[in-house]
């Protein structure tokens, strides 16, 4: 087992691919946006660019419009840590959880001054759904909110 499932464990059970539902909502709780999800999540053997977790998200939005983002990340000092183009942070799981349930996660957006989010990830004992929760943040006051719903559809993520 590589190094960083044996130090999240939690995070290993994430890998495999996930279909889902992103809401956006303003900071009086309207809802501003909301699109289909696919997330593939995989710890790569033998990368050559030396990343260790890797996460493709695909989104659909209803009138057709499609995106895909890649974040790769790497392992150190127990934790995944990414910096690409679009954010800079890190994910934890809790280890005050005693469920061991629970991932947290903070970045902060390049290129949007002062916005910085937290994400909180609970994932069902059975490890087959998840809820995901953004709070955005603007110089320290709420500027959106994101709420997730996911399944996992397979443990599987080769060949995709």
């Amino acid at each position: 087992m590589s190094a960083i499932k044996q130090a999240m464990p939690l995070l290993a059970k994430h890998e495999g691919v996930w279909e889902g539902m992103y809401r956006y909502y303003d900071a009086e709780g309207v809802q501003i946006d909301a699109h289909q999800s696919r997330l593939i999540c995989r710890f790569p053997e033998a990368s050559s660019d030396g990343y260790d977790y890797l996460q493709s998200n695909h989104y659909t939005w209803a009138d057709g419009r499609t995106e895909v983002r890649d974040f790769p990340a790497r392992f150190r000092d127990g934790r995944i840590h990414w910096d690409n183009e679009l954010i800079v942070g890190w994910a934890a799981e809790v280890a005050i959880d005693e469920n061991q349930r629970t991932l947290m996660l903070h970045w902060v957006r390049k290129g949007e001054p002062g916005t910085y989010l937290y994400e909180m990830i609970n994932t069902s004992d059975d490890g087959k759904h998840r809820s995901r929760v953004w709070q955005w943040l603007e110089h320290g006051r709420i500027k959106m909110r994101t709420l997730i719903d996911e399944s996992k559809v397979s443990d599987r993520w080769e060949g995709l």
